[in-house]
């Protein structure tokens, strides 16, 4: 679907998901992240850039165990201390994960995938074109409930740092493991909204697109 029928679609509020497509799971165990290994920071660094081109494959639960993990993993047991920052602990953004299977939110205390919705919202993640039929759009969304001690007026500078953080985990697991992604901020918020079954206190910061190259990439690209 373009991106000139996405807008109507959205103007008219019929934005709305599809049936999804493959086996559908409530809950998806993954594997355990694999925390060691990879490209030097400086070379990840050196290679992260976007990219909106994506081959129809999807991820191994491998891969996508640890770009999980790198997003938002807990890498410290003793205190459930996680790959990216929150103000006061708070632990407010949960990253989504809309897949052609249906709509799962990351369980970072289990490792795994709990299913929020039986329906394929991709198309919901945003206006660009092929956000429809990547193999991954994540979605960030800070529940301010969870953020009691932070002043209203401050929660969602705080929890868009946080998804920032973990944004930015992901491109550089990406840049070391072979995959591309974009972040993405133009999206109908009440329309996804809608489809992924939010409440009043839940609010969507960022999307973002992963996958496997769907074109050569030059060595060096600015974005």
């Amino acid at each position: 679907m373009d991106t000139l029928t996405k807008m109507a679609l959205g103007l008219l509020g019929y934005l709305t998901p599809k049936p999804p497509s493959g086996e559908s799971q409530p809950v998806v165990a993954l594997p355990p992240a694999e925390t060691t290994g990879g490209l030097p920071l400086m070379e990840a660094l050196r290679r992260r850039r976007s990219e909106r081109r994506f081959l129809p494959r999807a991820l191994e639960p491998q891969m996508l165990s640890n770009l999980l993990w790198a997003a938002c993993g807990i890498n410290r047991s003793d205190v459930g201390g996680r790959t990216a920052p929150s103000a006061m602990n708070a632990q407010e953004v949960d990253v989504y994960l809309a897949l052609p299977q249906g709509l799962y939110r990351y369980d970072p205390g289990h490792h795994g995938l709990q299913r929020r919705v039986e329906q394929d919202v991709r198309r919901a993640t945003g206006y660009q074109d092929f956000v429809d039929d990547a193999p991954l759009d994540l979605i960030f969304v800070a529940d301010h409930a969870r953020m009691k001690l932070v002043p209203a007026s401050k929660r969602e500078a705080y929890a868009s740092v946080a998804a920032g953080a973990m944004a930015q985990n992901i491109a550089l697991y990406c840049a070391s493991a072979g995959l591309v992604g974009v972040v993405r901020a133009w999206f109908d918020r009440t329309a996804l909204t809608q489809a992924m079954g939010l409440g009043p206190d839940e609010q969507i910061l960022l999307s973002q697109t992963v996958g496997f190259p769907g074109a050569d990439i030059p060595e060096t690209k600015a974005d």
